[in-house]
C-alpha cells in the first residue's frame, strides 16, 4: 500500500495494454451507412475486463487467449455476443430493440451527443459541431450550444463572458485535458487564448464535477480535449477574414519522429486594425488587437509496455487597444486628453501527462499530471491601472483499479496546487500566495444496464481556506429503454480573485470598495474576504424516441445552486462597486428543456427553452442578478447533403437566440440623462454559415453573425464625459457592432 501511495505522487491515467483489440461500434441506417454509437459497453463474458466506446464509437480492450466471447451492449439496442479467437480490429453494428420491421430509421452521426450510460450529465461536443460557426477561439465555441450562455462583459474590450446554470465562468471548472487552465489571472480573457482549431472535442458537465479534478467546481465543468499529433492531420491550414477586417490564420504541422514519438507544431495569429464606431458615440465598438499563439505538443506511445505521455509547451502574446477613436497611446496614456485602454498579456504554459497501465492487469493504471503557467498582464483603463502576475503550479497523481469485478471501479490520488498573485490595483499593491494539498477517493458502480453511481470525497488542506471536505455524488438510473434519469449533488469552495475576475469594473468611474471601505494593501488573505462556498443539486431526465421514423430525444434539466457564502459584487450604487461577504440568501435556479430531432436524412433540428431564477441579498435588498435574462429560447438547424465519391458535399447551419428582459443595476441616483430603465429590451440574434466541401482536403465557408443587425445603440453610459462621475461601460445586454460577415477556407493533408 505504501508503494502505491508513493507512485500516486508521480504518475497518470491512460489505458494501453500489451495485447488488445480495437474497433468501433455502430448502427446501420436504411441506406447501409453507419453511424458511431458513443457510450456503448464492451466487455469479456465472465471476466472483469471491460471498456466503453468514445464519442466516435471507438473502443480498445485488452485481450488474453482465454477470452473468447466479447459482449457488446447499449441501452435501447439488442445485446450481442461476438466470438473472438485472436486480436483483430472489430467493426460491429447493433440493432435497436425498438425498431419495427416496417419502419425505416434514417440517422447520422450527431455533432453533439449525450450519453445514456454515464452517471454525470455530460454533453459531448465534437469538432464537427465546432465547425458550425467561425469558432475562432474557445469563447466563440458555444454559439450553437444551448447549455452555455455567451455575452459581452463590457462595451469596450470585446471580451465574451460565458455562463452555466446562470453563473459566470469563475464558478465553472474550465480544464484542458482535465488540467485546470482558465482560473485566477486568466479568468477575464483566457477563453480567447485557446484557438478553436486546437480543440478536438469539448465535454460539458452540468452540476458538481468530479473530486478528481479539484474542489473549485460549483456550476459544472468544461473540459477541452486538444488535437493529438498522432491523429491530427499532417498539415492543416485555416484562413479566416471578416467584414470587420478581422483576420486569422491557423497552421498545424504534425510528424512522426520515431516509432514511439510524434510531435505537432500549432501556430495561431489574429489581428484587427480597423477602428469602428457604428453607434457614433466616439468609442470603438470593438478593440484593435493582435495575438500570436504557439504550441508545441509531443506524444510518446509505447502500447507494448503500457506507457503514454504528452508534453505541451505554449506561449502567448496578446495585445489590445480600445477606447475613444481619438485616443493615441503614445500621447494620451493615463491622461485626460482622451479615454483609452491597453491590455498586454504574455503567458507561458508547460504541462506533462504520463500514464502507465499494467499489461497483465489492464484495469489497474496510474497517472501523473503536472502543469506550470506564468501569466503576466499589464493594463490600464482610462486613469485606472491594473497589472497582475500569476504563477501557478498544479500536480495530480491518480490510481485506478477495480473492486471484485469491473462493475466496481475506484479512483484515488493526491493533488497539489500553488498560486502566487502580485496585483497593482490603481495605486494599491495586493500580493498573496495560496497553496493546497489534498487527497481524493471516487467509487463508481456500473451494472452496464440499469444503474450507474459515482460517489467521491476529497479532503484538502489550504493555507487560506483551511481544512475542508468536498463530497460529490452522481447517479444515473434507466427506468426503460433509451432513457436516463440522473441526480447529483455536491459542494464547491473557492478563493475569489475579485479584481482579475471582474476587470470590467476598471472601465468605469466607480469607486472600488471592499466591504464598504477603500481597498487597503494591508488586508490579509484574499482581500480580507471569506472563501466562497456553495452546494449544487440537480436532476435530469433524457428520453430517446422515434418520431415519424426518425430519431429524437428530449432532455429536462433542473439545477439549484445555494451559496453558504459568496463574494457579492454590488453595482446597485452607480458611483461604486462594493465587494463584500454574503449576508443572507443567494441562489441560482436553472430549468432547461431541450429537443433534438433528426427530421430527415442529413437535417438536424435542436431547440431549447431555459428559465433562470437567480437572486442575491445585496445591502439594498434581495434582488435579481443584473443582466441575466429569466427566459431564453434557442433554435439550431443544420443540413448536410450526401457525400459524393470525391467526398464533395454542402453543409448549412442556422442558429437563433432570443433573450428575455434583463435587469439593469440601479442608476436611480444618477442625473436623469444618465439613468437607465429597470429592464432591458428583449434581444434576438440570427447566425448562419454555409460550407462547401470540395474534397477531403479542401473546403470553404461563408457565414454571418447577428444577421438581424440587432444593436445596443447606447452601450456606454456617460460616453460624452468619460472622465465624469457617471461613465460606465458595464451595462451591456446585447450586440454592439451589428451584423458581421466572414469567409474562410480549410486545407488539410492527412
Amino acid at each position: 500500500m505504501k508503494n502505491i501511495i508513493y507512485i500516486l505522487i508521480f504518475l497518470p491515467m491512460l489505458v494501453f495494454s500489451q495485447d488488445k483489440i480495437e474497433g468501433i461500434i455502430v448502427e446501420i441506417t436504411d441506406q447501409k451507412n453507419t453511424i458511431p454509437l458513443p457510450g456503448a459497453n464492451v466487455y469479456w463474458l465472465n471476466s472483469t475486463v471491460g471498456a466503453t466506446t468514445d464519442i466516435d464509437g471507438k473502443f480498445s480492450i485488452s485481450y488474453q487467449r482465454e477470452f473468447t466471447k466479447l459482449v457488446v451492449s447499449y441501452v435501447g439496442y439488442k445485446t450481442d455476443t461476438l466470438l473472438v479467437s485472436s486480436p483483430k480490429y472489430i467493426k460491429h453494428a447493433l440493432k435497436s430493440t425498438s425498431e419495427l420491421d416496417e419502419i425505416t430509421v434514417n440517422s447520422r452521426k450527431q455533432a453533439t451527443s449525450k450519453s445514456y450510460m454515464q452517471s454525470a450529465n455530460v454533453m459531448f461536443v465534437s469538432s464537427d459541431e465546432l465547425l458550425k460557426a467561425a469558432c475562432c477561439n474557445l469563447s466563440e465555441s458555444f454559439e450553437t450550444n444551448p447549455s452555455i450562455d455567451v455575452n459581452f462583459a463590457d462595451a469596450v474590450t470585446g471580451t465574451r463572458q460565458i455562463k452555466m446554470l446562470g453563473l459566470t465562468s469563475p464558478y465553472i471548472l474550465i480544464t484542458a485535458e482535465n488540467i485546470p487552465t482558465i482560473r485566477g489571472a486568466s479568468q477575464a480573457y483566457g477563453l480567447s487564448f485557446t484557438p478553436g482549431t486546437w480543440v478536438e472535442s469539448i465535454q460539458i458537465t452540468k452540476g458538481a464535477g468530479s473530486v478528481v479534478n479539484g474542489f473549485e467546481s460549483i456550476a459544472g465543468q468544461i473540459n477541452t480535449e486538444l488535437v493529438k499529433p498522432t491523429t491530427d492531420n499532417k498539415l492543416f491550414v485555416n484562413l479566416y477574414g471578416a467584414s470587420s477586417e478581422r483576420m486569422e490564420a491557423n497552421v498545424h504541422l504534425n510528424t512522426k519522429v520515431s516509432e514511439k514519438w510524434s510531435t505537432g507544431l500549432y501556430l495561431h495569429g489574429n489581428s484587427h486594425d480597423k477602428k469602428h464606431d457604428v453607434n457614433d458615440d466616439g468609442f470603438m465598438d470593438m478593440p484593435i488587437y493582435k495575438q500570436i499563439n504557439f504550441m508545441n505538443r509531443w506524444q510518446y506511445t509505447d502500447p507494448e509496455k503500457g506507457f503514454v505521455s504528452f508534453i505541451n509547451l505554449n506561449y502567448l502574446d496578446d495585445s489590445k487597444q480600445t477606447g475613444q477613436l481619438s485616443f493615441n497611446p503614445d500621447t494620451d496614456k493615463l491622461t485626460t486628453n482622451a479615454w483609452g485602454s491597453e491590455i498586454d498579456t504574455r503567458r507561458f504554459d508547460v504541462s506533462v501527462k504520463s500514464g502507465y497501465v499494467n499489461p497483465n492487469i489492464p484495469w489497474q493504471s496510474i497517472g501523473f499530471q503536472t502543469a506550470f503557467s506564468s501569466h503576466k498582464q499589464n493594463s490600464y483603463f482610462g486613469l485606472n491601472t491594473y497589472d497582475i502576475l500569476h504563477n501557478s503550479l498544479y500536480i495530480n497523481g491518480i490510481y485506478n483499479s477495480i473492486i471484485s469485478d469491473s462493475r466496481h471501479k475506484i479512483k484515488t490520488g493526491i493533488s497539489y496546487t500553488y498560486d502566487h498573485y502580485d496585483e497593482l490595483v490603481v495605486t494599491e499593491d495586493f500580493e498573496r500566495t495560496e497553496s493546497s494539498i489534498g487527497a481524493f477517493f471516487e467509487y463508481n458502480f456500473d451494472n452496464l444496464e440499469d444503474l450507474n453511481l459515482t460517489a467521491g470525497l476529497r479532503i484538502d488542506r489550504h493555507n487560506v481556506l483551511g481544512t475542508f471536505v468536498t463530497p460529490r455524488v452522481h447517479v444515473r438510473y434507466t427506468p426503460w429503454e433509451k432513457s436516463a434519469l440522473r441526480a447529483s449533488f455536491g459542494s464547491g469552495k473557492r478563493s475569489a480573485s475579485i479584481f482579475a475576475e471582474n476587470q470590467n469594473i476598471f472601465a468605469t468611474s466607480r469607486t472600488l470598495l471592499i466591504d464598504g471601505s477603500a481597498p487597503l494593501g494591508s488586508l490579509k488573505g484574499a482581500y480580507g474576504l471569506d472563501p466562497e462556498v456553495a452546494w449544487n443539486y440537480g436532476v435530469s431526465f433524457l428520453q430517446g424516441f422515434n418520431l415519424f421514423g426518425n430519431k429524437a430525444d428530449i432532455t429536462f434539466d433542473y439545477y439549484r445552486t445555494d451559496f453558504q457564502n459568496q463574494i457579492v459584487v454590488d453595482y446597485e450604487n452607480p458611483q461604486q462597486v462594493n465587494f463584500y461577504n454574503l449576508d443572507g440568501e443567494s441562489y441560482a435556479n436553472s430549468f432547461q428543456v431541450e429537443l433534438n430531432y433528426n427530421v430527415f436524412e442529413g437535417f438536424d433540428f435542436r431547440t431549447a427553452y431555459k428559465f433562470y431564477d437567480i437572486k442575491t441579498q445585496y445591502n439594498s435588498g434581495k434582488l435579481e442578478k443584473p443582466l441575466t435574462p429569466k427566459h431564453r429560447i434557442f433554435v439550431n438547424m443544420s443540413y448536410e447533403t450526401k457525400k459524393t465519391e470525391s467526398f464533395s458535399h454542402w453543409k448549412f447551419d442556422v442558429t437563433y437566440n432570443w433573450l428575455g428582459e434583463q435587469r439593469f443595476a440601479s442608476t436611480a441616483s444618477n442625473p436623469i440623462q444618465y439613468q437607465l430603465p429597470e429592464y432591458t429590451p428583449t434581444v434576438g440574434t440570427l447566425n448562419a454559415q454555409i460550407t462547401k466541401v470540395f474534397s477531403e482536403k479542401f473546403e470553404v465557408y461563408l457565414g454571418g453573425e447577428n444577421m438581424t443587425n440587432v444593436r445596443q445603440n447606447h452601450p456606454i453610459l456617460g460616453a460624452d464625459d468619460p472622465f465624469g462621475a457617471n461613465f460606465d461601460t458595464t451595462f451591456v445586454y446585447g450586440p454592439i457592432f451589428g451584423s458581421m460577415y466572414y469567409a474562410g477556407l480549410r486545407f488539410k493533408i492527412k
